[in-house]
This record gives C-alpha cells, sequence and structure tokens, in this order.
C-alpha cells in the first residue's frame, strides 16, 4: 500500500535528527511519509523520489510547490533500472518497498546502493505474514517476498559500517550507516 504502518516511524526520526543527512532518496514513497515525518526536522534537505507508480504522483501531490515541501525531484521508474548516482545520497530509504521485489533483486539494489556511495540506509519491511495483491490498479503494490527479522539482518551485516535495528510487532526497522 503506499501507506505505512507507524511502527519504528518515531525510531527512523530519531535516527535522522541523529544524522541529519542534506541529500535524501526516498525509494518507492508512497503518499510521502518519510519525507512529511522528516522534512520539518531538517529544512535544508534535498529529496529526491523514486516512484514506480506514475499516478502516485499526483494523487499524493509529492512534487514540492512554493506552499508544500515534499520532493524536489522525482523519477517515474523502477528503482532497478535507476541511475546510480541517485544513490550517492547521504540518506536512501527503501521504507515497505523490499518486499515488492524478489528476494535477490532487493539484495541487489541494496549492494548497489552501498556501492554507489550511500551513506546511510534505512530499511522497513513487514516481519510478519503480509500476503499482498495489486492495489487501486497497482500491480507494483503485491507482495513478492516475505521478510524475517534474520534473513534482512543477514544481507545488512554483509556491509561494511554499523547497523542498527528496531524489531516491532508488525515491522522490522534497520538504519545502516557507512560508520
Amino acid at each position: 500500500m503506499p501507506t505505512s504502518d507507524a511502527e519504528g516511524k518515531d525510531w527512523s526520526l530519531d535516527w535522522f535528527r541523529y544524522h541529519l543527512p542534506n541529500t535524501v532518496t526516498d525509494v518507492g514513497p508512497g503518499e510521502g511519509t518519510y519525507a512529511k515525518l522528516f522534512r520539518p526536522v531538517h529544512e535544508g534537505v534535498w529529496w529526491t523520489a523514486i516512484e514506480v507508480h506514475k499516478p502516485y504522483v499526483a494523487k499524493y501531490k509529492l512534487k514540492s510547490t512554493k506552499t508544500r515541501r515534499m520532493y524536489d525531484e522525482i523519477h517515474v521508474e523502477d528503482v532497478r533500472e535507476s541511475e546510480d548516482h541517485l544513490f550517492h545520497r547521504d540518506l536512501v530509504i527503501f521504507g515497505d518497498v523490499l518486499e515488492h521485489l524478489p528476494r535477490e533483486d532487493a539484495v541487489a539494489l541494496l549492494e548497489r546502493t552501498v556501492a554507489a556511495g550511500a551513506w546511510n540506509i534505512l530499511v522497513s519491511v513487514p516481519i510478519v505474514e503480509s500476503v499482498q495483491g495489486e492495489i487501486d490498479g497497482n500491480p507494483h503494490e503485491a507482495h513478492l517476498y516475505q521478510w524475517d527479522p534474520d534473513d534482512m539482518n543477514d544481507v545488512m551485516a554483509r556491509f561494511d559500517g554499523a547497523t542498527d535495528r528496531m524489531i516491532g510487532n508488525t515491522l522490522g526497522v534497520w538504519w545502516w550507516n557507512r560508520g
């Protein structure tokens, strides 16, 4: 869904406040949950969105205007085809998006993000059985892989740096830092 459970958002906000990134790429922003949550904390951030479903850009008013700040730059494309420079950011957010990819694609995307120079990566995924199909005509809303905390812990441990995690009742959230 283009929305997200509230679980882990306060924890993520604390890490955002700690690192105060100046450039952010939000992959699969949906309704813009993280931009809405993080923007008031640090106004000088350049926000990039990579959204696969073009109708969400208008539906959720993702483009920044003079009176409302959301995303400064929007790329409507499959993130697996995005240019590497979009991952060379202070923070790359995969908020409730990796479950929409086959596991091998999700892992490859995280590897690409680290290799491209991301300084911090925020990952949030459901850690309970979360079967979901197409929603509102968007086939990309289907869940293609069910993550569990140990699996994501193993994936995040592959990367040099430090990883902290918050394992909730429905979501697991990981913050990786290049250190």
